[in-house]
């Protein structure tokens, strides 16, 4: 372990802590009501082809892959520079306007238009996102506190984090019409979140701030490396390879079960009002669940805790693609482990990754760290639901505007419930399997 590694551990006050936590509402509901409904709004409101809408969805992320690890970058220097990260955070904090453009698709748009249309707002938003989304997720390593104290930190994250993706999991099907949804009901959804998500970010930046006055680390000195110099680093970091590896596995996962909840709902199961139901038994368990992730941390290590988050995830996701047979109460149960999975799957790697920077001997700075681990998390956000359409796509799914009512064939019907219970088990379990080569945890639990 570093130096740094070495001071006495900071307990955080329980102010500060819950207004860092706020500011991730805003990037919740970013990340959750676009993996949830997009892909159904370009497909079954907009009349989008699932293979163009699934490309219409991926094609922006690509960007990410590259822009992330620069905006990480970008923030290092402003630490170096400045003692702070705040001008990235405020430039994010204009997210809102591009999640209300994103669903504000002018009335004579449909089919490829339409898709365009998305694709564009899709990439501005990512782009804001990733301002705001690096130096939030560097603070933990920006602070003097240790391997307990992260994990803390981030729970706070966590349970707050998922008050806002169930608010927003719930309210957003509810607030387009349900099983009446229009164009007009996705922009008085947008509209409404959107405001929410500009308040919430806002007292993020000024949580942050009030972390560093109470146990901030001492800026850099002198000019950071090169951003290529600096990604090589990070990416020259075993531990680190092997954790984002399997996080772009597990995001993927996670990402293609949200954009299949619509689906599942309306076609497995016959009632497109079950969305509700489904997200929220996905997302509500980590509430009550997400101290028992803490404490089991502490007890075992953040590692044999992921493995056992990750292999949960894996065993739900199989009960799943059995389907309407294994009977409704089932089904939701099914569900739920998931979302007891998915709290594990939050905390934890999230929780590690500053464990990794903090031992860090490459140079590279936690922008660097956190903009490559957002770029894993963004291309998961696309590969999911991509993976999700191309096997509608194969099933032979047919694409329907507001209003209008396709009959899907056998075919179609059994790619959209295996795309949503076989895919997962089969991508959880190379998660897991990469995973199992991350060793850090053995010796940074004697550290702070």
């Amino acid at each position: 372990m570093t130096g740094l590694d070495q001071q006495p551990a900071t307990t955080l006050p329980r102010g500060p802590l819950v207004g860092f936590a706020t500011g991730s509402v805003g990037m919740g509901v970013w990340v959750t009501v676009p993996g949830l409904l997009l892909l159904y709004f370009l497909t079954d409101i907009l009349g989008v082809d699932a293979w163009l809408a699934g490309t219409a969805l991926l094609l922006p992320k690509i960007a990410d892959v590259v822009l992330h690890p620069s905006v990480g970058h970008r923030a290092d220097t402003d630490r170096a520079r400045h003692g702070h990260r705040r001008r990235l955070l405020l430039v994010g904090c204009a997210l809102p306007v591009a999640f209300a453009a994103l669903f504000a698709v002018p009335a004579g748009l449909t089919g490829a238009p339409a898709a365009v249309w998305v694709a564009v707002g899709f990439t501005a938003g990512n782009l804001l996102f990733a301002a705001y989304q690096v130096p939030y997720l560097a603070t933990p390593a920006d602070l003097a506190i240790g391997y307990h104290e992260r994990t803390r930190l981030m729970a706070f994250r966590m349970v707050v984090l998922t008050l806002g993706i169930l608010a927003a999991g719930v309210a957003a099907p509810l607030l387009t019409g349900g099983d009446d949804a229009t164009r007009t009901g996705y922009l008085r959804m947008a509209a409404l979140l959107a405001t929410a998500m500009a308040a919430t970010m806002v007292v993020g930046v000024a949580g942050i701030g009030r972390l560093h006055a109470t146990a901030t680390l001492p800026a850099p000195s002198g000019h950071t490396p090169a951003g290529w110099r600096s990604l090589r680093a990070a990416l020259t970091n075993r531990q680190f390879r092997w954790l984002v590896g399997a996080y772009l596995a597990m995001s993927t996962t996670t990402h293609l079960v949200l954009a299949g909840v619509p689906y599942y709902a309306e076609y497995e199961l016959g009632r497109p009002g079950l969305t509700t139901v489904l997200v929220a038994a996905f997302v509500a368990p980590a509430l009550l669940v997400t101290p028992g992730w803490l404490a089991v941390a502490r007890r075992v290590g953040k590692q044999r805790a992921l493995l056992a988050a990750q292999a949960a995830f894996a065993a739900g996701s199989a009960v799943l693609a059995v389907g309407r047979p294994a009977g409704l109460p089932v089904l939701v149960t099914a569900v739920a482990v998931l979302g007891v999975a998915f709290a594990g799957m939050q905390l934890l790697p999230f929780s590690m990754v500053p464990d990794v920077i903090r031992a860090d001997t490459t140079g590279a700075g936690a922008g660097t760290y956190t903009g490559v681990w957002t770029a894993a998390e963004a291309t998961g956000a696309a590969l999911g639901p991509y993976a999700y359409a191309l096997c509608l796509a194969a099933g032979g799914f047919a694409a329907s505007r507001a209003g209008e009512t396709v009959v899907q064939s056998s075919t179609a019907l059994a790619a959209v419930r295996y795309g949503f219970g076989v895919l997962p088990v089969v991508m959880m379990l190379v998660a897991l399997a990469l995973q199992r080569h991350y060793t850090l945890d053995r010796t940074a639990r004697t550290g702070r």
